[in-house]
């Protein structure tokens, strides 16, 4: 079966590309639906490196405004003007972004020819900021040097599919029918019970994934990342860096592990690292010693969300 909620990372460095390495990005694809979260220097050309089709992108998310987060944005939106894009775009981010973007377009004279929406997040408060057809995105508050959001894609409830064969031998009325789509006993007039349970199939597990880059360990993510299907949290440095990390308000690999043990995630997937480390190998080590379910990100790789 071909996956169909999926990530794809564009960019897994910090602050500058190194060691083959590109600054943060990564595309979200749930059906038919392309998230692009965060834009880091260069990644429109990681898009078409890896063959991802940046034209069915129409929502972009970024956290917050320190470069290595948005400066591929001005190139992105750019080319999709010069490749006659007039389908509408949207981003989501933190106050000045619109700012930023316009006043660069202002000053080259650009005008695109598509529609395109800023939505300014809240870095204070957690907030449904996108619904789909079958997915939504949440943002919510991290903690960082800057006013930083992170975000969620979660699949919305599905409706149940009916055993058909036990429908025709029941022949329950179509009220309860409506009811056990819905997930719902149904009981009659006359007092007789119809459980959903023994007409429908059982509820498919619904599939999550949260993006949190850039924090300090911070436990107070852990409400908001309970039970995600897969995290990609930042792990900027190692155990021995761990005061760098809270100057710079970052954290470790280890205190990734802690985090998505606390909050009981299906996968940890690590990222945004530090230019100072070449091999990460051991990185994986120190994660590992806290939550075994925890791997490495590799631009490039494709992880499938189930």
């Amino acid at each position: 079966m071909i996956p169909d909620f999926e990530v794809t990372i564009l960019g897994n460095t910090s602050s500058i590309p190194v060691h083959g390495r590109n600054p943060t990005a990564q595309v979200v694809r749930y059906h038919k639906d392309y998230f692009l979260i965060d834009c880091g220097e260069g990644t429109q050309i990681q898009l078409q490196r890896f063959k991802v089709k940046s034209s069915r992108i129409e929502n972009i998310f970024i956290s917050h405004l320190h470069g290595d987060h948005y400066l591929g944005l001005v190139g992105l939106l750019s080319s999709y003007n010069l490749n006659g894009r007039t389908k509408p775009l949207t981003i989501f981010g933190p106050k000045g972004l619109d700012e930023i973007i316009t006043t660069q377009f202002r000053w080259s004279n650009t005008r695109l020819g598509y529609p395109l929406e800023f939505i300014q997040t809240n870095p204070h408060h957690s907030e449904v900021i996108l619904e789909k057809q079958g997915v939504k995105v949440i943002s919510f508050p991290m903690k960082h040097r800057l006013p930083t959001t992170g975000f969620k894609v979660l699949e919305k409830e599905r409706k149940r599919r009916l055993i058909k064969e036990k429908l025709e031998e029941a022949n329950p009325p179509i009220e309860a029918i409506k009811a056990f789509r819905e997930g719902k006993d149904y009981s009659s007039d006359s007092g007789k019970t119809y459980l959903v349970d023994d007409f429908a199939y059982p509820e498919p597990k619904l599939r999550s994934y949260a993006f949190c880059s850039d924090t300090i360990y911070d436990e107070g993510l852990v409400p908001y990342l309970q039970d995600m299907s897969l995290l990609y949290h930042e792990s900027t440095f190692m155990d021995d860096q761990q005061e760098r990390a809270k100057i710079t308000y970052h954290s470790t690999a280890r205190e990734a592990a802690k985090i998505a043990k606390m909050a009981n995630v299906g996968e940890l997937l690590l990222g945004h690292f530090s230019s100072r480390y070449n091999d990460l190998s051991e990185m994986l080590v120190e994660a590992k010693s806290e939550f075994e379910k925890s791997i490495l990100s590799e631009q490039g790789q494709t992880y499938s969300i189930s």
